[in-house]
């Protein structure tokens, strides 16, 4: 199993869901010459569609097209998932392993869909706390402590708390926007035709709404669990402005 230091890993529960909430924010990173990886908590089976080995090609072939420097799958249980001591233990092995400064979970409630994200989002919490932890090495594979410098949450729309953040952000994907839509594509035993236009659908129209908050055409909306730190006001904001597609809020004349 690869060692290799990464600057960010976006940990889930089942393939597809990083590349549906964020696949256009990995392509970005990547794009700009950050390591990032994928950690997938579970392989998704049993699902109603397709197989396991279907399902590991396919979310390799995700990875490929994202230009991920490393994707994992955990052997955690799909339907089971649960936050507890072996959950936590379990992720923070592969962030003990790969030190990662950012890790990225998705992040609220989801009644209509699988409980699996919001125990998602719990593993991730304590497991970056977990991560740190002096002498207690056994319980981590024999990794060292490594302190994580920040959690980004992605928040789903469909969530119960969707909305309710201390501070959010939104990064510009217009530019590989085309590139998460293929990597969603990939996972074609999951996606017919007809739903896989739907959920492209729903996608484009997400990322439209959340990119058009800040000028872009298509955007992907973090929060943060604090109040978003600012050393330079001025020159960030400012920063952005001239970087826009567009200018938010509109200029009159």
């Amino acid at each position: 199993m690869s060692d290799q230091t990464l600057d960010i890993i976006f940990a889930m529960p089942h393939p597809d869901d990083v590349e549906i909430t964020c696949g256009g924010t990995v392509a970005k990173l990547v794009s700009q010459g950050h390591r990032v990886g994928i950690l997938h908590m579970t392989n998704g089976e049993p699902t109603p569609r397709g197989t396991l080995e279907t399902r590991m090609r396919e979310l390799h072939e995700a990875a490929e097209i994202l230009g991920v420097a490393h994707v994992e799958v955990l052997p955690l249980t799909n339907r089971e998932l649960m936050d507890c001591p072996e959950t936590r233990y379990a992720v923070a092995t592969v962030f003990r392993r790969h030190r990662p400064r950012i890790v990225v979970s998705m992040v609220g409630r989801t009644p209509a869909a699988s409980p699996d994200h919001y125990q998602g989002q719990l593993i991730v919490e304590a497991a970056r706390f977990c991560s740190q932890l002096t002498k207690w090495d056994d319980r981590f594979d024999g990794t060292e402590p490594h302190r994580i410098d920040w959690l980004w949450y992605r928040p789903v729309v469909i969530s119960a708390e969707h909305g309710q953040w201390h501070s959010t952000f939104v990064v510009d994907v217009s530019d590989v926007h085309e590139q998460k839509l293929a990597a969603i594509s990939a996972y074609r035993s999951q996606f017919d035709e007809a739903r896989l236009e739907k959920v492209l659908h729903r996608v484009r129209s997400i990322d439209g709404a959340e990119g058009t908050r800040c000028g872009f055409k298509y955007g992907e909306l973090f929060a943060l669990p604090h109040p978003w730190p600012v050393e330079d006001p001025a020159k960030h904001f400012l920063g952005i402005q001239a970087s826009a597609s567009m200018s938010y809020p509109p200029r009159s004349g």
